[in-house]
């Protein structure tokens, strides 16, 4: 401890045996961004379509006028770029790494956005890929952007648990299918959410129903929902359901997200609206 401390460890850097503050371990953005609102997209296991709400999300905000950008945290399983029809890479200057803009100007980073090949696979331990994650906040120059989506892999491992640690996240959408096994999923994001003391702004069921196109009847092909339940169980207020709709996969799989009705998550947009 120096002399002249004044034991405000606020405005002190030094890491002495004094201090009685933590020390945030938050990553210092790129100098030339500028982000407002962070939000996190979780699933507690895959194949229940993330990317595809955070693609979503990021063009209904767009379609609101905000300035929107995507960080693609899953390295080792990305799939905005196709999503967004992105083929080019990224560059880079001693400045830091540029994101690629989507046809309406979304800002994007993705790990295949910089492998020569998109289909080479990226292995990498935890750690890496953490680094990873912390570098594409870090070193990619965003400049102005109002709502940060960040598509994260399954579970509650190295990554998430890296985007809560390490970015400013201003809360999270958890997405779901309406197995009876996912509610147990959930629940385990949402309690890692509630330990980060990050709140839980809605929920989202992809795959909730079919209706069908001639008489317009709604029918469970994965079961009967169960998402109003469990968002009551866990006290939150906002949940959206997407349909079986194979215009979405085909948009997706052409590289038009931009192109597909976002209205069905409406209510999800306007609970990050008014966070």
């Amino acid at each position: 401890m120096s002399e002249n401390c004044n034991h405000n460890c606020s405005e002190c850097s030094s890491n002495c045996g004094e201090r009685t503050e933590p020390q945030s371990m938050i990553e210092k953005m790129n100098e030339m961004s500028n982000i407002k609102k962070v939000i996190g997209v979780v699933s507690g296991k895959g194949g229940v379509g993330k990317s595809l709400v955070t693609s979503m999300l990021a063009v209904k905000m767009r379609q609101k006028g905000y300035n929107t950008a995507i960080l693609d945290a899953d390295i080792t399983g990305p799939s905005i770029p196709k999503a967004f029809g992105l083929c080019e890479k990224a560059l880079s200057t001693e400045m830091g790494l540029f994101p690629m803009d989507t046809k309406t100007g979304i800002k994007t980073m993705s790990i295949n956005l910089l492998l020569d090949d998109e289909t080479s696979p990226v292995i990498w331990r935890g750690p890496v890929i953490a680094g990873a994650v912390k570098q594409f906040w870090s070193d990619v120059i965003w400049g102005d952007v109002d709502y940060m989506f960040v598509d994260m892999p399954p579970g509650t491992g190295d990554v998430p648990l890296t985007v809560f640690q390490s970015l400013p996240v201003d809360g999270i959408v958890v997405v779901t299918s309406p197995q009876e096994l996912v509610s147990m999923i959930v629940g385990k994001a949402v309690n890692m959410a509630e330990m980060m003391n990050i709140p839980v702004l809605g929920i989202v069921e992809n795959m909730s129903y079919f209706e069908c196109p001639d008489c317009g009847k709604k029918h469970s092909i994965f079961g009967e929902s169960h998402v109003d339940e469990l968002a009551k169980q866990y006290n939150i207020n906002t949940v959206s359901k997407i349909p079986i709709d194979k215009t979405i996969a085909q948009k997706c799989d052409s590289g038009k997200a931009e192109e597909i009705n976002c209205s069905c998550i409406e209510d999800i947009v306007n609970a990050i609206e008014s966070k």
